[in-house]
């Protein structure tokens, strides 16, 4: 059953089902990753965008958006911004990327100066690749001691 179909508007999934759902030894990873680096809580929100309808986890930062996890069965989709401010140091990390990422940069678009990339991870690669660009995006705060 597809994920939009399991959890309609009127049901809200947890952040527990999500995972149950998805299945993925990325997902938790990449969300501790965030919550922990960047010190937010995830939004569970609802979506009738037709490219990517349903429940999907937003992460936002000093009212900045970091990026958007859409739920698939086996994966998660990451919408990852990339301003046209930082596409140099973007360029500049994609030759140690993986190609798929390489490709889907290269392939998308971009729009007002910046690129709105749609990266499916399915490999340990993506989830660090995807980790290192989000840093661009947002860089992680500097640790009090």
């Amino acid at each position: 059953m597809k994920w939009n179909e399991s959890y309609p508007q009127n049901k809200q999934p947890t952040l527990a089902q999500i995972a149950e759902y998805i299945q993925s030894p990325f997902w938790n990873t990449f969300c501790q990753f965030i919550e922990t680096g960047y010190q937010v809580t995830p939004s569970i929100e609802y979506s009738k965008c037709s490219l990517e309808p349903g429940w999907n986890v937003k992460y936002k930062k000093s009212g900045k958006a970091l990026c958007t996890l859409y739920i698939h069965e086996g994966y998660f989709t990451c919408m990852l911004s990339i301003s046209g401010q930082q596409a140099p140091e973007a360029e500049a990390l994609l030759p140690l990327c993986d190609p798929y990422l390489q490709t889907l940069y290269q392939n998308t678009k971009p729009l007002n100066g910046g690129r709105w990339l749609m990266a499916n991870v399915t490999s340990e690669t993506i989830l660090e690749n995807l980790k290192e660009l989000l840093q661009i995006r947002v860089p992680l705060p500097k640790k009090k001691m």
